[in-house]
């Protein structure tokens, strides 16, 4: 089992940036893709950005290619979602997913994550 933890939303202005960060714990973890998901009200949840077990793999959805970057410490169980040049299209509800079936693959979607967040809202102005 993973458990996880989100942190880091809030409200940011266009334009600007924020970084999202996700506590994990469980013995899993180290073996997990990790990904952030988004969602908003009336759309189902989407896979923005993910990242295979060893870190050397990265998933993003075309939208925010070059704008968000996902990371992760595995000596501190910890995964982030560096956002950048924020629009107001990114405000939405932010999860933190574990896929512990992956074997070292990216899959992105959320039925193959196992393990969720509560969520973190992110609000971006114009």
């Amino acid at each position: 089992q993973v458990q996880v933890v989100e942190s880091g939303g809030g409200l940011a202005q266009a334009g600007g940036s924020l970084r999202l960060s996700c506590a994990a714990s469980g013995r899993s973890f180290s073996w997990s893709t990790m990904a952030w998901f988004r969602q908003v009200p009336g759309k189902e949840r989407e896979c923005v950005g993910a990242i295979n077990d060893s870190g050397d793999r990265t998933y993003y959805v075309d939208y925010v290619k070059g704008r968000f970057t996902i990371s992760r410490d595995n000596s501190k169980n910890m995964v982030y979602l560096q956002m950048d040049s924020l629009n107001a299209e990114d405000t939405a509800l932010y999860y933190c997913a574990a896929d512990v079936r992956a074997f070292g693959a990216i899959r992105t979607l959320a039925i193959d994550y196992s393990y969720w967040g509560q969520g973190t809202q992110v609000t971006v102005s114009s």
